[in-house]
């Protein structure tokens, strides 16, 4: 086997291993007792320093049969060939080193023949020196210590005159205002004052220490000086510090300096005055950074001084927003906030200024968005409840319904888009307080209008009487108490329900969406704008406050048909004359509710359904001449059985449906508040016993109701029904049910309409 066909790997391994036993640091190690390794003897051991020939044979001969021993001698006669060729490789690479490494021996040998000798003749010279140099020193000893005698005297004759002229130098610096080398001057003599001040030098310690606190006087003037740079007045505080003066006091008078100069800030927003404002907090920044250079153990006060600048510049702003700040002003304000911040962080960067003026704009401006929608919803409110004032008699300006709809509904487009507006604008300032929180912007703006809507919706209720809140504003509170309530008012709001639902919330939708961003959602829990459920909530809130109008105008009715029905007695009613008023009355009414709906309501699109198209009114009109035969009968208690057994046929035959849904139409609502109140007027001719007048005088009114609300209803036929079914139970609680000959109901109806048509005219 040749070299060639070990692989690298292997033959990197094996010269490793070679080397490492060749160069081991123990070959003398004891090795393992021989039962050890008997016992654990492997074939790899022959790589060891404890490989053991008999035994490796043995194991070899007992693990491996013939061709694997013939296959192992062949593999180890390669092994053995390839082990003499890398010892071979191995002396060849080295052998340029080692004659390397002869030749540099041979010339260390050369070189240092004849240093030994150089090496003594240079000892020799160094004694000579030394012993010249003793000689020297031992001669001149005795002068050199009477030179340093004088020289020590010469030195304390220097500083007695030092202290002798300080007090004259004190005076020269102080009056060229010299106050550093001063000071120098005092304390380079201060030890000798400790020492003989009270004694030979008690003259001088006086006068230096009168010309001192006149520079202490001094330094204090530079301190508090506006006029004095930072640098000027920070080696005033020091020279005091190295004086020993107090300066905590300084310190203390200097910060109460600066918070005053924050109580008497007074904040403009506006452009004429920013260049003064501008001016004044320079001036601030300016000794808050000669205060931190003055005293640098006072960083945490100066930090607590400019939050409250910021918090003073926010609590300001909040009180402008609570006045109806506009988005222009919002913005001039937070630029002028952040400028002065930017500037304090100049100072004061550490103060994380930046960070906390974040977080107070992130209030102020949630409290602008807030702050916009009520008052917004407080101007719908306010022309509401001008609706409210002016049908009322409060004012005396005539306000019609039409344009007292037309008007809240400019209110609520015009406001909502003039509120995306600001919000636009303010998103669009290239300011950077302002651009980190445009998402979180965008998504107030939807949680306001959320929000708006649904207290709308409360505001309306409450309006409407349909809803009490605990804390409600005076102003509404004459229209919410039970009988008081509006039921004009009660209308339009109906209708603006309707408008909101169908117009508003579409266009208010397109506008949101045109904002980009708002992905922030998830740190609060209130919800996003939700177009659905707001139509949602003001479809439920227009039928609501639909069903409450027709409510209030039926309980009007039903109180002149209580008054109508308990008042007289029916059993002693004289012959009927002409139609009762109170027909006068109830049509009335509905001329006021059909004047009302006609303002605000649009007209039907669905025919009127006439007598022909109902099959229960078929019916209806084909029993009457029926029910005239009856109640001409002589027997009366025969008439009535007969009239109830056919008022019980018609109910299981009939399957006409009276009450429908109420739409928003003109039509629907005049329909709906007729069949009530027919209904109601069965109920109370079922209350009553009537001779024959009075039954007479009910069929005149009833006939001519079915004269005037032919053309009013836009049911025929129900109404018809509804008619016929008042005539039914007056019949059945009459004692003689005697109906009026058909000449006689013309004519008195007729004499009623042209009674009618003469007030008309006139």
């Amino acid at each position: 086997m040749g070299v060639e066909d070990v692989p690298l790997d292997d033959k990197s391994k094996r010269m490793r291993d070679l080397l490492s036993s060749f160069y081991s640091p123990d070959p003398t190690s004891p090795s393992k007792s021989p039962n050890t390794s008997s016992r654990f003897a492997t074939l790899d051991t022959i790589n060891t320093t404890a490989f053991d020939a008999d035994q490796y044979m043995n194991l070899l001969v007992q693990k491996s049969n013939l061709e694997g021993l013939l296959q192992r001698h062949v593999d180890m006669a390669a092994e053995i060939k390839n082990l003499d060729t890398d010892l071979q490789m191995l002396v060849y690479e080295n052998y340029n080193k080692f004659v390397s490494a002869t030749d540099a021996i041979k010339r260390m040998k050369n070189n240092i023949v004849g240093m030994e000798t150089n090496m003594e003749q240079l000892l020799e010279k160094i004694i000579s020196v030394q012993s010249r140099s003793d000689g020297v020193n031992t001669s001149l000893f005795d002068k050199r210590e009477h030179i340093e005698k004088l020289h020590r005297t010469r030195n304390l004759l220097r500083k007695v005159q030092f202290i002798y002229d300080l007090p004259a130098r004190l005076a020269k610096c102080i009056k060229s205002e010299a106050y550093a080398d001063a000071v120098k001057y005092y304390i380079g003599a201060m030890p000798i004052f400790k020492i003989y001040g009270n004694s030979s030098f008690l003259d001088c310690k006086r006068a230096s220490e009168e010309a001192i606190a006149i520079i202490i006087k001094a330094l204090q003037g530079k301190v508090f000086s506006d006029s004095e740079s930072i640098q000027a007045r920070a080696e005033a505080i020091m020279l005091l510090k190295q004086l020993d003066f107090p300066v905590n006091n300084l310190k203390v008078q200097l910060f109460e300096k600066l918070e005053q100069f924050l109580v008497d800030l007074h904040l403009e927003y506006k452009s004429a005055s920013s260049s003064a404002h501008e001016a004044s907090i320079r001036e601030f920044a300016e000794a808050v950074r000669a205060y931190r250079v003055i005293f640098p153990d006072s960083e945490q006060q100066l930090f607590r001084l400019a939050k409250d600048l910021a918090t003073k510049h926010f609590e300001a702003a909040k009180q402008h927003i609570k006045k109806q700040l506009s988005s222009a002003d919002l913005v001039a304000m937070l630029r002028v906030i952040w400028t002065d911040m930017l500037l304090m962080d100049e100072v004061l960067p550490e103060a994380g200024l930046r960070d906390f003026t974040f977080e107070a704009a992130h209030d102020v401006i949630k409290q602008y968005v807030a702050g916009r929608f009520s008052h917004l919803l407080l101007d719908i409110s306010d022309a509401l409840v001008k609706v409210h004032d002016n049908q009322k008699g409060v004012t005396e300006e005539e306000y019609p319904l039409q344009a007292s709809l037309e008007t809240n509904k400019r209110a609520l487009i015009q406001g909502s888009m003039d509120a995306l507006l600001d919000f636009r604008r303010v998103l669009d300032e290239d300011l950077e307080v302002l651009s980190r929180l445009t998402d979180l912007v965008i998504e107030w703006v939807q949680e306001g209008f959320q929000d708006f809507f649904r207290k709308l919706n409360d505001q309306f209720l409450v309006l409407s009487g349909k809803k009490y809140l605990v804390n409600q504003d005076l102003t509404f509170g004459e229209g919410m108490q039970g009988d008081k309530v509006l039921p004009e008012l009660v209308l339009l709001l109906a209708q603006l329900s309707v408008f909101i639902e169908q117009n508003a919330i579409t266009r208010i939708t397109e506008e949101i969406s045109s904002f980009s961003g708002g992905g922030t959602r998830g740190y609060e829990n209130s919800p996003a704008f939700i177009p659905a459920e707001i139509c949602r909530i003001f479809r439920s809130a227009g039928e609501e406050l639909l069903q409450h109008y027709i409510s209030l105008k039926t309980q009007k009715i039903l109180i002149v048909l209580k008054k109508r029905f308990t008042t007289p007695n029916w059993v002693k009613h004289k012959e009927p004359r002409e139609v009762h008023m109170f027909v006068d009355l109830l049509l009335q009414e509905l001329d006021t509710i059909r004047n009302e709906v006609k303002q605000i309501l649009p007209e039907g699109l669905h025919p009127k359904h006439r007598r022909t198209d109902s099959n229960g009114s078929t019916n209806s009109s084909r029993s009457n001449p029926l029910r005239d035969d009856r109640l001409v009968r002589s027997n009366t208690q025969k008439a009535r059985s007969q009239l109830l057994e056919s008022h019980l046929a018609k109910l299981f035959k009939q399957k006409m449906e009276i009450f429908t849904k109420v739409e928003h139409t003109q039509e629907s609502v005049i329909t709906t508040i007729i069949k009530l109140f027919l209904k109601s007027l069965q109920e109370f001719v079922r209350l009553q016993t009537f001779n024959r007048s009075g039954f007479q005088q009910i069929q005149l009114d009833i006939q001519f109701l079915k004269t005037t609300l032919k053309d009013t209803a836009e049911d025929e036929a129900a109404v018809d029904f509804l008619l016929d079914e008042v005539i039914v139970a007056a019949a059945e609680r009459c004692l003689d049910p005697i109906p009026l000959e058909p000449a006689i109901l013309d004519r008195l109806t007729q004499a009623k309409l042209a009674k009618n048509s003469d007030q008309g005219s006139t």
